[in-house]
């Protein structure tokens, strides 16, 4: 049994382009299908996966590190999805890469290698995609060092 339900709502504009709709107060949003399908209007469905993925671990990792007051904003995330064809010759996507990078140094925080054994597990949207495409995912600092 679900603790919550999430809803969203879909209308079709015309074509591949469909209004997003996430109710309350926030602003709906398009989705369309790139060129030949849609014209690119608005976000890809993959694009829109990617984003979930980039956005829920960003937020985990900053969580974990302000459980412990620790300030490492400005957080950036970039996100590859790799689609390709599956052996039954169907696209799909095939991996995930996320890079989150820091907005400080790694020696401003403290706690930080606790904080990067953890925060995965507690990135909802990523640790449910992973079960079916391989996410892999960096963490360096604000001098581009590797974290993880």
């Amino acid at each position: 049994m679900s603790e919550t339900s999430i809803h969203v709502q879909l209308q079709q504009k015309q074509d591949y382009q469909f209004d997003i709709h996430f109710g309350n107060a926030i602003p709906s949003l398009l989705g369309d299908e790139p060129a030949p399908l849609g014209s690119g209007q608005g976000p890809s469905p993959v694009q829109l996966l990617a984003s979930a993925v980039g956005c829920c671990l960003s937020d985990s990792l900053l969580f974990a590190l302000r459980k412990f007051k620790q300030a490492p904003e400005p957080i950036r995330c970039e996100v590859e999805a790799d689609v390709g064809r599956n052996p039954e010759g169907r696209i799909r996507v095939l991996g995930i890469k996320a890079v989150l990078t820091l907005g400080v140094p790694a020696a401003a925080l403290a706690h930080l290698d606790r904080v990067l054994e953890q925060f995965e597990a507690y990135c909802t949207v990523t640790q449910s995609v992973g079960q079916g495409i391989p996410v892999s995912i960096e963490v360096v600092d604000a001098l581009g060092v590797r974290l993880k």
